[in-house]
């Protein structure tokens, strides 16, 4: 079925002390988005920037999410670190509960927790390391959606347990086979109309055109894009232009119907 409402989430607030990432200011993407994942200090972020971040995505009425990602800040989380399942899920448990007492100081609540860069991926691929992750969610964020890839060992555990759940689309990364993303730790400069029509096309056909060249179904209830990608602003503006001219509402997943948002 067409897709008539749907999410769009931004991983936002990447930056650290006088360093910033992105070529977009975050004020500016607030207002095309209905969702942020804002960075919770490990890959990126500090205490100033959470604050200020969270503080505008409370002005703009966007749903708050934890962005946590491994202990990288030279990397911007986009390498593996080891460590055992309860040192990185302990590690994540640190970072939620570092945004979340951001969103009390603004009357707000934590909408969603979703995983950064190297540890999506792993978490993804890693039943084992998913299942303490989500086990230890039921715990400490019961409520939160979690946002990751349909096909990801994540989303199937998080759905058996009973976590809400939100499947990703990314509109700023290609696809495989598989129909998992094409992990990359940098992202060149992208045709804004092309990522419009690739999103509209995903939302109306449920399709995505692979590396391969096969067209392969994809379902899901938010779409991703990236604050840092190069030209992030033209492509939210694109986007959200192009949703909205093929009649699909842009809505926090707390709006979206309840079938559609727990997968």
């Amino acid at each position: 079925m067409p897709l008539t409402v749907v999410d769009i989430n931004c991983d936002m607030g990447e930056g650290f002390g006088q360093w910033r990432l992105a070529d977009a200011d975050d004020t500016k993407l607030m207002g095309l988005i209905s969702s942020a994942s804002i960075a919770a200090g490990f890959h990126a972020g500090d205490p100033n920037l959470m604050d200020a971040t969270v503080r505008l995505a409370t002005h703009y009425g966007v749903g708050i999410g934890a962005h946590p990602g491994y202990r990288d800040l030279q990397g911007f989380g986009r390498r593996r670190i080891g460590g055992t399942n309860d040192e990185i899920v302990n590690d994540i448990v640190y970072q939620i509960g570092a945004l979340r007492e951001f969103t009390r100081r603004y009357g707000s609540n934590l909408q969603h927790v979703k995983p950064h860069g190297a540890l999506y991926m792993e978490l993804a691929a890693n039943e084992e390391m998913s299942r303490s992750f989500v086990g230890t969610l039921r715990v400490v964020a019961p409520n939160a959606y979690l946002f990751c890839m349909g096909v990801s060992a994540t989303y199937r555990i998080a759905a058996e347990a009973g976590q809400p759940v939100i499947r990703e689309f990314y509109a700023d990364r290609d696809y495989d086979r598989s129909g998992s993303i094409v992990f990359t730790r940098r992202v060149g400069r992208l045709e804004p109309k092309a990522v419009a029509d690739k999103v509209v096309r995903a939302c109306v056909e449920g399709k995505v055109r692979t590396v391969e060249g096969d067209d392969i179904d994809i379902a899901f209830e938010s779409i991703c894009f990236h604050s840092d990608t190069p030209g992030s602003l033209e492509i939210a503006t694109a986007m959200r232009a192009a949703l909205t001219a093929n009649g699909i509402r842009i809505a926090p997943v707390s709006e979206l119907p309840i079938t559609n948002a727990r997968g």
